[in-house]
């Protein structure tokens, strides 16, 4: 019997691509790149926010006296995300009515974005009271692809892999879960194309379609 979902947050629970979308411009405009579109952005993120951020500037771009390039394009990113958390941030369809109904289970999210802007989404568009513990980039010693928090999360609610499955829209999600030998389900309708979730076990197109899909994995 399953006991604990664990939910990605951006691109499956809300469509938070236009602000990160904004924040990482802002953060990379003074360095002569940018800006990206959502549909560029939504491609790259998934890995965490700083690890992208330094890879699209220079290690030699001209930064503020006693800061390196790469903490000045954080420090940007950071300032401005913080500020626009919610611009445009929204559930996506169907997210809130399937939470009211998995009652019975266990809930956590893990996300490769810090916990406390993963937080503050969560309770700006009303899912926080949703879960039952929320894990972020720093919270963790290893971010997905590791299966690493997946494990820690386990070992935090005393339960087993067979009782245990992961939902999200990247394939860090699905190559965390499978490495952690736990059942994987891919949402279709975030920030990867369908082909690069081959590797799930599951695929749904609709947050609605959860339930009956822990059904058949419950049979």
């Amino acid at each position: 019997m399953l006991q604990l979902l664990i939910f990605d947050l951006d691109g499956t629970l809300a469509d938070t691509s236009r602000d990160i979308t904004d924040a990482i411009n802002y953060a990379v405009g003074p360095f002569g790149r940018g800006p990206y579109s959502v549909e560029e952005t939504k491609r790259m993120v998934g890995s965490g926010i700083t690890k992208l951020l330094h890879s699209l500037i220079p290690e030699d771009s001209p930064a503020a006296e006693g800061e390196s390039p790469f903490e000045e394009v954080s420090k940007r990113f950071m300032d401005y995300y913080s500020k626009h958390l919610l611009d445009f941030t929204l559930p996506y369809p169907n997210v809130k009515d399937t939470l009211a109904k998995l009652g019975r289970y266990k809930k956590a999210v893990l996300s490769n974005k810090r916990e406390g802007f993963s937080k503050d989404v969560l309770r700006g568009i009303g899912l926080l009271d949703y879960f039952d513990l929320i894990l972020g980039s720093d919270s963790v010693t290893e971010k997905k692809p590791s299966p690493m928090p997946i494990i820690e999360l386990m070992e935090r609610f005393g339960v087993s892999k067979d009782e245990t499955v992961i939902i999200g829209d990247s394939n860090y999600d699905i190559a965390a879960g499978n490495a952690a030998g736990i059942t994987t389900i891919a949402v279709t309708y975030g920030f990867r194309p369908a082909e690069m979730l081959r590797d799930a076990a599951y695929l749904i197109d609709d947050m609605a379609k959860l339930p009956g899909i822990l059904s058949e994995i419950e049979r």
